[in-house]
């Protein structure tokens, strides 16, 4: 199974990730993160397929996939 990090510190909650999702498993959160952002997360990673679109979408580099 992929294996999905989100740097909140980082994510500015674009949405670009959430847009690019094949499988639509990329939500922004209810809470905010420091800078005041509601920063992504993958809600059902089990439905993941690796392809880390959400990752080639993010402009500030804030989200790893390791297969």
């Amino acid at each position: 199974m992929p294996k999905v990090t989100v740097n909140e510190d980082l994510c500015k909650g674009c949405g670009l990730c959430v847009t690019a999702c094949p499988k639509k498993i990329m939500v922004l959160s209810d809470k905010l993160n420091k800078k005041g952002y509601h920063p992504a997360h993958v809600f059902e990673i089990e439905k993941c397929i690796g392809c880390a679109m959400c990752a080639v979408m993010c402009p500030d580099v804030a989200i790893k996939v390791e297969k």
